[in-house]
């Protein structure tokens, strides 16, 4: 039997990934538990267990006496049965959560088990995870049995054990599978500087080259659009634009607002504000269908984009000249309104006196 036991720990161990000092702690609590219910003691006296590793005997002790086996009835070993697999589930949960936790931001992937008012619920193996439906890709659907790939975004105790929330449509995602795709991502030597993204619509990704021989665009994009269709068909048909990243905020702008055609570019840096031109027939493709193009080149770069045809910005710089002419009238007629009845202004004495002379 005690040889048995030793087994029977080594095996969980390798199965379940729980430290044998654990499963050791929970025999021996178990045991002690047990031997609570076939020895009286008062709530001074202490009652432990010990397993001897060599020999796999337990040993029971009760006020420093040792308890002899032929005392422990069929309640007490129930008992002691009980408290093993509560420590050991206890223990595969708390192995669970620490897994899960350390892939944080990390793509996993598993079989669609089942549904639950329109979340996904993902088996992992050795655990279940949820795609929330609002943490899916626009209106992308499973079946039962589907592989599904989501990223790791959080994990939280709760009594039943770890819950691992999922996520497809969180920026990084999309960053995460670049980096699978890529090489060179992965590698360092291509950097993704940013993601704007509207989940089953559209994202906008800019990046980097550290390499000066190394095309950060072409990389990305794979020969004959290789890799990026991958990604595009990972997440259902959502259009991708791979912006080249400039230092050079004009450059930078002009590629984010691709494929539209810049004229001219009005920075106002305090205010991280952008006033863009564009040829008439160049403002419908610049804003985007809903606003979506500029909305995301704008949460791309970090500025403030408002695009302008030629027309509308003719306009906006009349009203603008027009504005600061009432003002300007406004104050003239404020400081006329404020001189006293009878009294003359200094070009009006200078008249006067000229006139005397």
């Amino acid at each position: 039997m005690e040889s048995e036991l030793m087994a029977i720990l080594e095996q969980i161990e390798r199965d379940k990934g729980i430290s044998k000092d654990v499963l050791i702690q929970a025999v021996e609590a178990a045991v002690a538990s047990a031997a609570r219910k076939v020895w009286t003691v008062d709530k001074e006296e202490d009652v432990t267990a010990k397993l001897d590793l060599k020999s796999g005997k337990i040993t029971a002790y009760a006020n420093g006496q040792e308890i002899r086996s032929s005392e422990f009835g069929r309640i007490a070993a129930q008992t002691a049965k009980q408290v093993v697999f509560q420590k050991i589930r206890e223990a595969e949960k708390d192995v669970i959560y620490a897994e899960y936790s350390a892939r944080l931001g990390a793509i996993i992937s598993g079989s669609v088990y089942r549904f639950d008012r329109g979340n996904v619920i993902v088996d992992l193996g050795k655990a279940e995870a949820i795609i929330p439906r609002s943490e899916m890709c626009g209106k992308e659907e499973f079946r039962q049995g589907d592989r599904a790939r989501a990223l790791v975004l959080e994990v939280q105790r709760e009594s039943r054990g770890p819950q691992i929330i999922l996520s497809r449509a969180h920026p990084n995602f999309v960053k995460r599978l670049f980096e699978l795709e890529v090489p060179e991502i992965f590698e360092g030597i291509i950097e993704v500087k940013a993601i704007a993204r509207d989940p089953g619509e559209r994202t906008k990704i800019s990046v980097y080259s550290k390499d000066d021989k190394v095309d950060c665009v072409g990389a990305c994009v794979g020969m004959r659009g290789s890799r990026v269709k991958n990604i595009v068909n990972e997440l259902h048909g959502e259009k991708i634009d791979i912006v080249r990243y400039s230092s050079d905020i004009k450059e930078y702008i002009q590629a984010a607002l691709s494929p539209a055609e810049i004229s001219q570019i009005q920075l106002l840096p305090a205010e991280k504000k952008v006033n863009i031109i564009v040829a008439d027939d160049q403002l419908s493709i610049s804003i985007g269908r809903y606003g979506q193009n500029v909305r995301l080149a704008s949460k791309l770069v970090g500025w403030e984009l408002d695009i302008f045809s030629a027309k509308q910005w003719e306009e906006h710089l009349k009203a603008g000249t027009e504005q600061t002419e009432e003002v300007i009238e406004e104050v003239v007629e404020e400081k006329t309104s404020e001189q006293p009845a009878g009294e003359l202004s200094d070009a009006q004495d200078n008249d006067e006196a000229s006139e005397d002379k």
